[in-house]
C-alpha cells in the first residue's frame, strides 16, 4: 500500500501482468509472495534474470523451476520458526530485526498492515472478520481480540 511506503501498488486480484506494465516495468528484481502459490507463474515471467522470489506459502516447490533456472533467478522458502526448531546456531538472528522493526514501531516510523480490529471475540466478529477478509474490502490484517 502506498500509505505504507510502497513506490507503486498492483491489484492481486486482477491482471498482474498487465499492471506491472503499465507502471513501465517488464521485470522486476525482488518478489515476495505471502499466500497463494497460485500467482507463481506470473511471478516466473516477472522475475527478471538474477531477481530473486521469497515466499512462506505451505506447498510442493513449484512447477516452472525450469524458466527459473535459464533466468538464473533464486528462490527462497522463509519459515519463521527454522532458527528456532533446528536449535542453528544464527538464532539470535531473529531478534534483532524483529527489535528493530519493533521499535520504529513504537517511535512511529513504521506501520503495521493491521486495518482493522473487532472487538469482543465472539461468533458474529468472527464471521464479520472471515467476510472483511474474504471479500476483499480488508486492505491489511484483520484482528478479534477481547473476551
Amino acid at each position: 500500500m502506498k500509505t505504507l511506503g510502497a513506490d507503486h501498488v498492483v491489484n492481486h486480484r486482477e491482471d498482474i501482468i498487465a499492471l506491472v506494465r503499465a507502471l513501465g516495468m517488464k521485470l522486476v528484481d525482488h518478489i515476495t509472495i505471502f499466500d497463494d502459490m497460485g500467482h507463481w507463474a506470473t511471478a516466473v515471467e516477472l522475475i527478471c534474470p538474477q531477481g530473486g522470489i521469497v515466499s512462506i506459502d505451505d506447498t510442493n516447490i513449484p512447477r516452472l523451476m525450469d524458466v527459473m533456472k535459464m533466468k538464473s533467478a533464486s528462490f527462497h522458502w522463509q519459515f519463521m520458526f527454522a532458527r528456532a526448531m533446528h536449535q542453528t546456531r544464527d538464532m539470535i538472528e531473529q531478534h534483532k530485526p524483529l527489535t528493530w522493526i519493533a521499535g520504529e514501531i513504537d517511535r512511529g516510523a513504521m506501520r503495521t498492515t493491521l486495518d482493522e480490529v473487532l472487538n469482543r471475540i465472539n461468533t458474529a466478529k468472527m464471521r464479520e472478520g472471515h467476510r472483511l477478509v474474504e471479500t476483499g474490502p480488508a486492505k491489511g490484517k484483520v484482528a478479534v481480540e477481547g473476551f
